[in-house]
């Protein structure tokens, strides 16, 4: 991956890292679900036939920020 630049402060050298899901699903990383949010009959997400992409995150050792993209 290319060297990471924060987006709030320039630094460079993102170290990275996971965001944690405590929900059900897949254990160890979190996925971004493309649309608005649409809740079934017992009240979870609706995820059938809608894109997904793993979560991956990076916190800048300057300024604590964290940054995610989507893969």
């Amino acid at each position: 991956m290319n060297e990471l630049k924060c987006t709030y402060c320039g630094a460079t050298g993102l170290e990275p890292g996971f965001i944690l899901d405590s929900g059900g699903g897949s254990p160890g990383y979190t996925r971004w679900v493309e649309g608005r949010l649409e809740r079934g009959v017992f009240g979870g997400a609706k995820l059938a036939r809608r894109p997904k992409w793993r979560v991956e995150a990076f916190r800048c050792p300057r300024c604590l920020h964290l940054e995610m993209f989507a893969s």
